[in-house]
Parts: structure tokens; C-alpha cells; sequence
């Protein structure tokens, strides 16, 4: 289990690494897991308890937000007061989200001609 934790911390490290040296704006864990995925895609040896180990980390993943909470909180009174400009970011975020959802669907089933053909003995 050791042996696996320390090889996802050194691909967060590396992304982390690659993050500084390059000044991307993406976090660094986002670029470990990344290097995870093109490790995984390469089809390179893994520890054998990769996958109990990250198992591990997912069943004590409401812990990692705990920080954000406590950040949340220390803020209240920005909150109260930029609160609905938030809510409203959301909100229109959420529909622009859908909406680029169902063209991007129609599109693709235009493309596949999905739902033009109707079924066999339909219509008699």
C-alpha cells in the first residue's frame, strides 16, 4: 500500500513540477492525474495494490473538504454580500452547461441519424 501511495504523490509532484516550470494555470494534481492516465494508456507496470490504495483514498474523500468548508465559512460576510452574483454565475452557467449539452447531443445523433428511422412495422 506504501509502494502505491508513494507512486501517486510522486506523479502529483510531477505535475506540480510541470505546473511551476511551465506556469500553467491548471492545478497540479489535475496534471498528475494526467500523468496517470497517460501511465495507465501506456499500459506501464502500477503497484499491485494501486487499487486498493486509491480505493482507500475514495472512501475518506469527504475529508478533503473539510478545508473548503472552513474556507467557506471564514467568508460568510463576502458571501452575504456577492452572494447573488454567485448564484446568478451558477445559474447561467448551469444553463449555458445544458444547453451546449443538447446541441452538442442533437448534433451528434443528426450526424449518426439516430431517431430518424422509425421502427419496423410502424405506420401499417
Amino acid at each position: 500500500m506504501l509502494h502505491a501511495f508513494a507512486v501517486l504523490l510522486c506523479l502529483q509532484l510531477a505535475g506540480e513540477a510541470l505546473v511551476r516550470a511551465v506556469g500553467s494555470p491548471l492545478p497540479g494534481p489535475v496534471i498528475g492525474l494526467a500523468l496517470l492516465f497517460a501511465w495507465l494508456v501506456a499500459k506501464l507496470p502500477l503497484p499491485q495494490e494501486t487499487n486498493a490504495t486509491a480505493d482507500g483514498i475514495l472512501k475518506h474523500l469527504s475529508l478533503l473538504f473539510v478545508p473548503a468548508g472552513v474556507g467557506v465559512v471564514q467568508q460568510l460576510p463576502l458571501l452575504g454580500a456577492e452572494g447573488w452574483k454567485l448564484l446568478a454565475v451558477i445559474l447561467v452557467s448551469i444553463a449555458l452547461s445544458l444547453a451546449a449539452t443538447a446541441i452538442t447531443f442533437a448534433a451528434l445523433a443528426r450526424l449518426m441519424k439516430i431517431g430518424n428511422e422509425a421502427p419496423e412495422g410502424a405506420g401499417r
